[in-house]
């Protein structure tokens, strides 16, 4: 499958912005499922300086200063990808027991360095023994990881309400567990701390679902706008990515742009600005399929 994906991003200052340094999680990874092909960033106005880089995560990362005086600011990106074929739920059925996964995790012994990293908790996902409780109804005594980790895919779809106005993104997981609302961030945060709090290794995704599918199909929760979802650490499998929002195992419709512990980590973007009072966002996204090939 090839895609095509637009974010446009407008800010829109009350006064002049003196000062303004953002940095942008905007260009998509390349990793066994996905190849970026082109990518193009437009900034105005242009920025003073800016430096492109490599995070901590391996994410691709845009920083940018603009020292004039300035009431907009718009950044502009466009790339296409290549998505590649992933593992299929009947290819999941032969994952390893949980609690084996969890002993070896628990070790600390350097071996799998890159899946430790993801074990604890993070800023915007704080474990729990209640979130340890709730993730224990899928994680039953010797089940299969990755069949668990759907079950709680499954169980976060059916039983929480998408709702755009019912948390921010300091929302504490403890509410978001308690009234069982919210929104993509939540619902990946929520299933991050029920995982971590059981001793298993995840990471939290940023980027895209497709914004128009086929006729006859809905689009999926989240399409025309930066869309989250939850990588889970197997043996043997490597990374599989889970969408609670979705109810489903990632295929073939979800384009990855970063990774980390949780959106503090990979926000699309984010810095300061001096000066320029008040202001109000647009923020356009389209995911379009350019190809089945």
């Amino acid at each position: 499958m090839r895609y095509r994906v637009l974010h446009n991003t407008h800010y829109y200052y009350e006064g002049p912005v003196m000062l303004s340094q953002q940095l942008l999680h905007m260009s998509p990874r390349d990793f066994y499922a996905q190849t970026c092909l082109t990518h193009t960033l437009e900034i105005t106005p242009p920025p003073s300086e800016s430096l492109k880089k490599h995070d901590y995560f391996g994410n691709i990362t845009d920083y940018f200063a603009m020292a004039t005086p300035h009431r907009e600011l718009a950044v502009n990106s466009s790339f296409e990808v290549q998505l590649m074929p992933r593992l299929k739920l009947e290819d999941l059925h032969q994952s390893p027991s949980w609690e084996p996964v969890r002993d070896n995790l628990r070790m600390l012994n350097g071996q799998n360095q890159e899946a430790q990293t993801f074990l604890f908790g993070s800023p915007y996902v704080a474990c729990s023994d209640a979130l340890a409780d709730y993730a224990r109804l899928s994680f039953t005594p010797n089940k299969p990881l990755l069949q668990a980790a759907f079950d709680l895919t499954q169980r976060i779809y059916n039983e929480f309400d998408f709702d755009p106005d019912a948390t921010h993104i300091d929302t504490p997981l403890s509410e978001v567990l308690e009234n069982k609302h919210g929104v993509c961030q939540d619902f990946s945060h929520l299933m991050i701390g029920c995982l971590r709090s059981l001793g298993l290794s995840c990471r939290y995704v940023s980027g895209y679902i497709l914004t128009h599918r086929a006729p006859g199909q809905e689009d999926m929760v989240g399409a025309d706008a930066s869309h989250a979802w939850v990588s889970v650490y197997c043996p043997f499998y490597g990374w599989i990515d889970f969408d609670p929002t979705n109810n489903c195992l990632v295929q073939n419709e979800h384009i990855t742009v970063a990774w980390g512990r949780d959106f503090s980590d990979v926000s699309p973007m984010h810095g300061i600005v001096l000066g320029g009072g008040s202001h109000t966002l647009d923020v356009e996204v389209s995911v379009i399929k350019i190809s089945s090939q």
